[in-house]
């Protein structure tokens, strides 16, 4: 029972199904073969439309364009019974999160958020049960893989089968391919493959790969293919409700999660029957891509104009802190110059003061060693036998004369020169010339008769070189 219950849930996943009893009836029917009923299903919704599809969509849905082979020959790409729609239809459908988590496209903030319902069924059904019906077998499904790498196989697997000569699906997965279209300003072409169908070889061959309906689509689109056996591609058949095979569709970038479904085509059409669809999809989609393109080189030119304006204000500010900085560092010179030109001053002053307090002090010293050394003399004696004349001639030629008792010593001769002033300097000689005699520091103790200066003497100062 648990084979019968994965293959219904299989089969609802697969073919929209809600209905158990009625998916399980089908299956009754072929044996619970289920590669043989859903081969089944899908080719009996190439003769007539689902009554599924007559059903609303979903919630998301706001309205339809949907083109079937017997539309085109009925109304050409009006669906029967409906009026002409006054311009582009969208119907904006919600994507499921595998999708967009499974790709770094518009909402990388959904990624690990989990799988969604149907791609769970899908990949538990492929663990535990496969298509081992011997007729009409084409092999497994494809196991579930990257979107990127599912799309490449996709394209490959296309290009083997069909040539090089065909549209250029991009090898990305769905939200790439829809974030690629957004930023070239494209709609993107969606072409959902079911290796299965009867009439897709025939489609795949005479329609999508006519060399006017492929320079069309890679000039105009950007084209993005899947097969419906691989995950991705039976995810978006489920988004895009596929009813019938094969299945072209025209979509843009909605807001969130969502995307526009501009226009479906579903079954085999000719290349003039999809090149007409598209060329209609285009020129009314032209507008919104126009808009699209003028809002994004308005949003880059403001971009580009405030970036040059901070630019310009960053300049701006630079210069301004640089002639600031500029100043301050003159402001700055300038007070260093004037502080040390104040200490300067105020040492050259206190040098002075210093030099004229110690002048003051050793002129002070000076009279007061004059004062002592001349009260030293006493009194100058009278003429006598016992009193020397002394007469004194100093290198400016000025000459003074004193009376000393014979007893008195040389250094009162020194005593009394000191003791005048005349002067500047400390160190001198008393000389007399005939005989040249000099009377040094040995002779200071030698009293006037001794040294023969008595009765009198003539000497002169000599400075101490």
């Amino acid at each position: 029972m648990v084979d019968v219950a994965d293959k219904l849930a299989y089969f609802q996943a697969i073919t929209g199904l809600e209905d158990p009893d009625l998916c399980r009836e089908i299956l009754s029917a072929h044996d619970w073969d289920l590669e043989q009923a859903i081969s089944s299903f899908t080719g009996s919704n190439s003769d007539a439309p689902s009554s599924s599809t007559a059903a609303p969509l979903n919630d998301a849905v706001t309205t339809t364009t949907t083109t079937t082979q017997s539309d085109v020959t009925e109304s050409g790409l009006v669906a029967r019974g409906a009026a002409a729609p006054a311009g582009l239809a969208w119907k904006i459908i919600t994507l499921p999160f595998s999708i967009i988590s499974g790709s770094l496209g518009l909402i990388s903030g959904a990624i690990g958020l989990g799988m969604w319902a149907a791609g769970g069924v899908l990949s538990y059904s492929l663990g535990m049960i496969g298509l081992n019906s011997n007729r009409n077998n084409n092999g497994p499904l494809v196991p579930v893989s990257g979107a990127g790498a599912e799309a490449a196989e996709f394209v490959a697997d296309f290009e083997r089968c069909f040539g090089n000569r065909r549209p250029n699906f991009v090898a990305e997965g769905f939200m790439d391919a829809l974030q690629r279209s957004r930023y070239e300003f494209k709609l993107l072409f969606v072409y959902l493959h079911s290796a299965d169908h009867p009439d897709t070889p025939s489609f795949c061959e005479g329609t999508l790969c006519s060399p006017v309906l492929v320079d069309f689509i890679n000039e105009n689109f950007v084209a993005w293919g899947g097969s419906i056996r691989a995950s991705e591609g039976f995810k978006m058949s489920n988004s895009l409700k596929a009813s019938r095979f094969p299945f072209c569709a025209v979509v843009m970038a909605a807001t969130n999660q969502r995307i526009a479904l501009l226009q479906q085509v579903e079954g085999p059409r000719s290349p003039g029957e999809m090149l007409t669809v598209l060329q209609r999809v285009l020129e009314e989609s032209a507008p919104v891509l126009v808009t699209a393109r003028h809002d994004a080189e308005e949003r880059r030119t403001n971009i580009r104009l405030r970036e040059e304006q901070d630019a310009a204000y960053r300049a701006a500010l630079e210069a301004d802190q640089a002639r600031e900085r500029l100043r301050q560092e003159e402001q700055e010179r300038l007070a260093r110059e004037a502080a040390e030109a104040e200490r300067k001053r105020k040492e050259e002053e206190e040098a002075r003061e210093r030099e004229a307090r110690e002048a003051a002090e050793k002129e002070a010293a000076l009279a007061r060693l004059r004062q002592e050394k001349a009260l030293s003399l006493g009194a100058e004696p009278e003429k006598g036998p016992d009193v020397t004349q002394v007469l004194v001639r100093f290198p400016t030629g000025e000459r003074k004369d004193r009376r000393f008792h014979n007893t008195a010593t040389i250094q009162s001769l020194y005593d009394y020169v000191d003791s005048l002033g005349c002067l500047e300097v400390e160190s001198y000689s008393l000389v007399s010339n005939f005989p040249r005699v000099v009377y040094g520091p040995e002779k200071l103790s030698m009293s006037l008769k001794e040294a023969g200066l008595h009765p009198q003497a003539s000497l002169f100062v000599e400075l101490s070189s």
